[in-house]
């Protein structure tokens, strides 16, 4: 199975269902499943409106065997300036 293949598969689903994604961040296989770290900008009108910076939500996506995704989920909020720290980044 291609990266490339499974990062479009992850960004049609995160398009129709969620929001259009940003940036993939990660991709890796995990016990015959793919799990992908993903990006989004949450709430961009709003924010852009009271002047304040986008938030970005980070999600994980999994997908089966057969490129279906079968679960996502967000797991952390930031604002898009905020820096990570190693702790976070060891993840």
């Amino acid at each position: 199975m291609k990266l490339e293949e499974i990062m479009d598969t992850v960004s049609s689903f995160f398009e129709k269902h969620v929001r259009p994604v940003h940036r993939i961040t990660s991709v890796q296989e995990k016990e015959e499943q793919w799990e992908v770290g993903v990006e989004v900008i949450e709430e961009k009108e709003y924010m852009k409106r009271y002047g304040r910076d986008q938030l970005i939500g980070e999600y994980i996506a999994k997908l089966d065997e057969d490129m279906d995704v079968i679960s996502f989920e967000r797991i952390r909020l930031r604002q898009r300036t905020s820096v990570k720290s190693e702790e976070e980044e060891g993840r």
